[in-house]
């Protein structure tokens, strides 16, 4: 009987602490999303726009200058990362590549050439779970597993930029995330280009990132996309002839941490 009552509360503490560190997360637990235009204007984002300042988030660059800011996920490879970093290396283009730790693991050279030739490499998580259905905890050793990963391979030993998995959050894990010394990146410009056998040709990727195109972008892209490695370079060559100025998420952070007057000096 004393056996029987020992499991029945080893069990009971077991499912009660899962349940704290469930609701912890949990809690408030929203998908990212913005209202699209074709105004060339920065999407609204309704109530997503207190908590990304209350901690510190971004999704757009809202100074109005006409900057624009490269992000490419990449959970796994296609085949076309290489084509696209030739692209951005000959345009003089920085970009932010947000991996994970599959990525890593079966593409570690390609990782090292991003930071060899200047692009930021951004936490995408180790294994790419729903932040808000683990705990802090869990969190910590997905962002540390892939930062190690990384340094391992590469000459970056530090990673400061999040995107979260599956463009989950709450604001439990925007805190947490600024505890461990990170900055979550959204992003304001993105269209559906991750299928791979639903490709729909060029000048798709690219009228869609015309039409959505506004001042400050930062825009998503994922570079299992044939339609997004074709259409890159007229992509950047038609945006720079527009006045767009590509700069990277380090330009952005600086940019808000300065004063107006000391940052254009």
């Amino acid at each position: 009987m004393k056996k029987t009552f020992n499991v029945f509360v080893f069990t009971a503490v077991l499912f009660f602490s899962f349940f704290i560190q469930q609701s912890e997360s949990n809690a408030a637990s929203y998908g990212w999303g913005y209202k699209k235009n074709t105004e060339h204007k920065i999407p609204e984002i309704g109530k997503y726009e207190q908590l990304l300042n209350k901690h510190g988030a971004y999704y757009a660059d809202t100074s109005g200058e006409k900057a624009v800011y490269l992000t490419f996920d990449n959970g796994y490879e296609q085949g076309y990362t290489e084509s696209i970093l030739n692209v951005l290396k000959k345009a003089r283009v920085p970009a932010t590549f947000f991996v994970t730790g599959h990525y890593v693991q079966e593409e570690p050279e390609l990782v090292k050439r991003m930071v060899e030739e200047g692009h930021i490499i951004g936490n995408h998580s180790y294994h790419h779970p729903d932040f808000t259905e683990i705990n802090k905890q869990a969190i910590k050793q997905e962002l540390q597993a892939l930062e190690a990963a990384v340094a391992e391979v590469s000459n970056q030993k530090m990673m400061k930029y999040l995107r979260p998995p599956r463009g989950t959050f709450s604001e439990q894990t925007l805190q947490w995330a600024n505890e461990l010394g990170y900055i979550h990146i959204f992003w304001s410009l993105a269209f559906k280009d991750w299928e791979t056998n639903k490709q729909k040709g060029w000048n798709y990727a690219y009228d869609q990132l015309m039409d959505q195109i506004h001042p400050g972008a930062i825009i998503l892209l994922h570079t299992v996309s044939s339609d997004n490695a074709a259409a890159l370079e007229k992509m950047i060559t038609d945006l720079r002839k527009e006045g767009y100025a590509f700069k990277s998420l380090d330009d952005l952070v600086l940019k808000e941490k300065l004063s107006p007057a000391l940052y254009g000096l």
